[in-house]
């Protein structure tokens, strides 16, 4: 398994524990891939994983620059054009040192916004 993938696993392991729902793993479409689709008491949450074992650069955060949040919000919108009616949406984010444990995870709720 690639270290990407099991990054997501390890995300997704993560935030079940902490009382999310798994729906959609890797959410694909012509506008680009929303890392997981989760549900969180009656709100959508798209997740974007990152994984980054060195801070240069910024590190895993700023990696989501608004080239990225552009792609994910569209990927979003894509996803949402098939729920009716809407819920109530957020982005979030989680932030891994190492692709497999749960020691370096950071979860940023609410990571950005739309417009």
């Amino acid at each position: 398994m690639k270290v990407g993938a099991r990054a997501e696993q390890t995300a997704a392991r993560y935030l079940q524990h902490q009382g999310l729902r798994l729906l959609h793993s890797n959410y694909r479409c012509r506008f680009g891939e929303v890392d997981l689709v989760m549900e969180d008491r009656g709100s959508l949450v798209f997740v974007e994983v990152r994984l980054r074992t060195r801070t240069d650069f910024g590190g895993a955060a700023a990696s989501i620059d608004a080239r990225k949040q552009h792609k994910l919000i569209l990927a979003a919108q894509h996803y949402l054009s098939s729920v009716s009616p809407t819920p109530p949406c957020r982005f979030d984010a989680v932030l891994l040192g190492a692709a497999e444990g749960s020691e370096g995870i950071e979860w940023l709720k609410n990571a950005f916004q739309i417009g």
